[in-house]
């Protein structure tokens, strides 16, 4: 069996059971923000990111409707909606707000998002770790950062930023691709070099605007 296989179901068996109302008692079910019974909010849920914003798990989001669930989601909990509420009712829609702005700055962002993604289909972070001892990836960043280091212009660097960024295009099309074929070896391996891309565009990004100024 190969170690995709091993991968696939993990983190998609969600069992919802439900749980008392802290205020009236009553049964709650665990997906739910607020209690059916008296309308009192409830304590964030376990979940990943994806099921914060009620979104299916996937890397190939429509940014414009996660922006729409997030604001929605954030009108729900504004703690200003709670100003005139209990101390614990305040600390729980604060909770829920924190969580949702946490959610959504990690899937709107597609290295993040691909990580989220990887945990919740069971390829966490060892997996990651083992890929970023690769010859091959360590060769390519130790090439790609002496030749920064050589860019004496600011039309070289500019070069290299550019075809930094076009690799990150082309690494970001690539992960859609491997989590399309539910491919997470190969996706885990993306995003380490993801990483890696990600660095170095900051680093030329900031050689290149030093060497102007």
């Amino acid at each position: 069996m190969s170690s995709n296989d091993n991968h696939k179901g993990e983190g998609h068996i969600h069992t919802h059971q439900d749980s008392p109302c802290w205020s009236c008692r009553g049964s709650v079910d665990q997906r739910a923000p607020f209690c059916h019974a008296c309308g009192m909010i409830q304590a964030p849920r376990p979940g990943d990111e994806f099921q914060r914003l009620g979104m299916k798990a996937d890397f190939d989001l429509d940014p414009k409707d996660l922006e729409k669930r997030y604001f929605a989601f954030q009108r729900k909990f504004h703690p200003d909606r709670f100003a005139t509420k209990t101390s614990r009712e305040k600390q729980l829609s604060l909770q829920h707000a924190t969580d949702l702005n946490e959610a959504y700055d990690r899937l709107k962002a597609p290295l993040s998002r691909a990580e989220a993604l990887l945990e919740s289909k069971g390829a966490g972070k060892q997996d990651q770790a083992r890929t970023e001892s690769d010859p091959e990836l360590l060769m390519e960043a130790m090439e790609s950062r002496e030749a920064l280091a050589d860019a004496e212009t600011a039309d070289e660097v500019a070069k290299l930023e550019a075809r930094t960024r076009m690799e990150v295009e082309v690494s970001e099309e690539a992960l859609s691709v491997a989590f399309a074929a539910d491919d997470l070896e190969g996706a885990t391996n993306i995003v380490t070099r993801l990483k890696y891309l990600l660095k170095l565009l900051q680093e030329t990004s900031r050689k290149r605007l030093s060497l102007h100024n």
